[in-house]
């Protein structure tokens, strides 16, 4: 049917998933269920919403290419449970889907420039998400899923792991898509904590924490950080300054910020 043909676009950073196997296996570790809503972010030609409205789940979804929207409107704009939503998710306000609270199951083969930007928006509405599975490049989902020590190990992966358990599912070849790619994808699962495990005092203290001690990763502590904490302060937060970023983990990192929030009340003039 040529008029609902489409071509793969390289500014949206469109490549299709085509691979029945790969689609299967992904649905599959979705799960999806009756009842449930789902949201689905970049369907794209419909590879995956066709298995996710047969699980009789209610499915909003959202695409930002106009030429894509009367494919997916001619496909499933029919069925009751199918909502089209045009427009960019990164601007996208989920509050407006009135999802209850831990409900909203998201889904997405997200284009690899707005990966990382997207997570965090996402991440900024957990409240309302069950879970989370997405299609990413390989080396993000590797970063995702990083433990400390490793040269994955960075602001991603903790800012990611102190919202949300991750794991890495499985890992996606370039042929499953059209175009193919010039990288290895991966699946990944994210499900924000119900409660958080290392809950910092201020979130976005955390946040400057670690983009402070990554900006230069081969530094210590004690010289990355003295912008923000001398170094007894770092001492104080039971953290040895000569240690290099990559080496603390999530609750160390939950320890300075913490310390950081402290030290600028006791700094701060009266």
């Amino acid at each position: 049917m040529s008029e609902y043909q489409h071509r793969a676009r390289k500014r949206f950073g469109q490549n299709f998933l085509h691979d029945a196997g790969v689609i299967h296996r992904i649905l599959r570790a979705i799960h999806a269920r009756e009842g449930e809503h789902m949201l689905e972010i970049g369907p794209g030609q419909g590879a995956l919403t066709e298995g996710l409205l047969n699980s009789g789940a209610q499915l909003d979804v959202i695409e930002l290419d106009r030429d894509l929207v009367p494919i997916l409107q001619h496909q499933f704009g029919m069925n009751p449970r199918f909502r089209l939503n045009q427009g960019d998710a990164l601007k996208f306000d989920f509050s407006q889907l009135e999802a209850a609270p831990h409900s909203l199951r998201v889904v997405g083969n997200l284009p690899y420039n707005i990966s990382t930007p997207l997570i965090f928006h996402l991440l900024s509405n957990a409240a309302l998400i069950r879970d989370m599975h997405f299609m990413l490049q390989k080396e993000v989902v590797e970063r995702l899923a990083a433990e400390p020590g490793g040269g994955d190990w960075g602001r991603l992966s903790i800012m990611v792991q102190y919202h949300c358990r991750v794991e890495h599912l499985f890992n996606v070849g370039p042929g499953a898509f059209n175009p193919p790619p010039k990288v290895d994808s991966a699946i990944v699962r994210l499900v924000p904590h119900e409660v958080l495990p290392h809950p910092a005092k201020d979130h976005h203290q955390l946040e400057r924490v670690v983009r402070e001690a990554f900006n230069q990763r081969r530094k210590t502590l004690r010289n990355t950080l003295k912008a923000l904490l001398p170094a007894q302060a770092i001492e104080a937060a039971g953290v040895d300054g000569s240690l290099r970023p990559e080496q603390l983990d999530l609750a160390a990192f939950v320890r300075l910020a913490d310390k950081l929030v402290e030290y600028t009340e006791q700094t701060q003039p009266a």
